[in-house]
C-alpha cells in the first residue's frame, strides 16, 4: 500500500505521546482515528491532523468498559474500510502506599491498561485477518513492569501484564503477518506522569517537588528525561519501517533506566 492508504487507530491518542505519535502519522498522509475520553481534546487533535492535510476522525471511547474497546475497531474499519495498525497508547494510573491499596485502583487499573489492549488487540486482529492479513499493533508498557515500586505496585502490574499480552499476540497473530510489539518509554513529562510523581513525592513526604523530580531524574544513566517526540518517533518506526521478522519485541526507549 501507499503510505497515503494506511489507516491508525490509536488510544489515549487527545494529549502527550498519544497525540503526539497522530501527529508524527499525519505529517505522513496517513489516516488516522484520534481515540479518546476526552471529546474536546481528541477533537482538537482531529484539527490539528487536518491542518496537516491528513484524513481523521474522532471516536470517544470508555476503556473501562466491556464493549467501547471492540466498538473502536469496528468504528475505524466502518469508516475508512480497513485498519492497518492499532497503537494501544492510554493508560491509567494512580499512586498508593502498598499497605493502603483500594480495590477501585485496582479495578480501573486493570481494566484500562490490561483488559481494554486484551480486547482491542484481538479486534483488530480479527479485522486485519479479515483484510487478508498484514498489520501492526504496538502496545505502549512501562519499566515499572520490571521494577519494585511499592507505591505504584498496581500500575506495574499492570504492565507487566501488557509485556505477556504482547508477547501472546505476537504468537497468535504471526501466521497471518501481524506483528505485535512494545515499546517502553522511560521518564517523560506527560500529564499522566507528572500526576503521579506528584503523588509519589507526597506518598513520600517530599515536599520540595523539584528536588524530587530532579533526583529521579539523576538516576537515569544519560541523565536526562525523554520527550514524547522522541518515544513517538521509535513508535512509528515500528509502525511505518521496522522490518515484518520484529515480532514480540520491546523496545526501551528509557535512557538506560531499562537495561535489559
Amino acid at each position: 500500500m501507499n503510505l497515503i492508504e494506511k489507516t491508525v487507530l490509536v488510544t489515549g491518542a487527545a494529549q502527550g505521546l498519544g497525540r503526539e505519535i497522530v501527529l508524527q502519522l499525519a505529517a505522513r498522509g496517513w489516516r488516522i482515528v484520534v481515540a479518546d475520553l476526552n471529546v474536546e481534546l481528541g477533537q482538537a487533535v482531529v484539527r490539528e491532523c487536518a491542518g496537516a492535510g491528513a484524513r481523521a476522525f474522532f471516536v470517544q471511547v470508555d476503556l473501562k468498559t466491556a464493549d467501547d474497546p471492540v466498538a473502536m475497531i469496528q468504528s475505524a474499519a466502518d469508516h475508512f474500510g480497513r485498519l492497518d495498525v492499532l497503537i494501544n497508547c492510554a493508560a491509567y494510573a494512580t499512586a498508593e502506599a502498598f499497605c493502603e491499596m483500594t480495590a477501585r485502583s485496582w479495578e480501573d487499573t486493570l481494566l484500562v491498561n490490561v483488559r481494554s489492549i486484551a480486547l482491542a488487540t484481538a479486534a483488530a486482529g480479527r479485522q486485519m485477518i479479515k483484510q487478508g492479513g498484514g498489520g501492526r499493533i504496538i502496545n505502549i508498557t512501562s519499566p515499572a513492569s520490571r521494577m519494585a515500586l511499592p507505591n505504584y505496585t498496581a500500575y506495574a502490574a499492570s504492565k507487566a501484564a501488557v509485556d505477556s499480552l504482547t508477547r501472546s499476540a505476537a504468537v497468535a497473530l504471526a501466521s497471518h503477518n501481524i506483528q505485535v510489539n512494545s515499546v517502553a518509554p522511560g521518564m517523560m513529562d506527560t500529564p499522566m506522569q507528572m500526576k503521579t510523581e506528584a503523588l509519589f513525592a507526597a506518598l513520600e513526604g517530599r515536599t520540595d517537588l523539584e528536588a524530587f523530580l530532579a533526583g529521579r531524574t539523576a538516576r537515569i544513566p544519560l541523565g536526562r528525561r525523554t520527550t514524547c517526540r522522541e518515544v513517538a518517533e521509535t513508535v512509528v518506526w515500528l509502525a511505518a519501517a521496522a522490518p515484518d521478522y520484529i515480532t514480540a519485541e520491546r523496545l526501551n526507549v528509557s535512557g538506560g533506566l531499562d537495561r535489559d
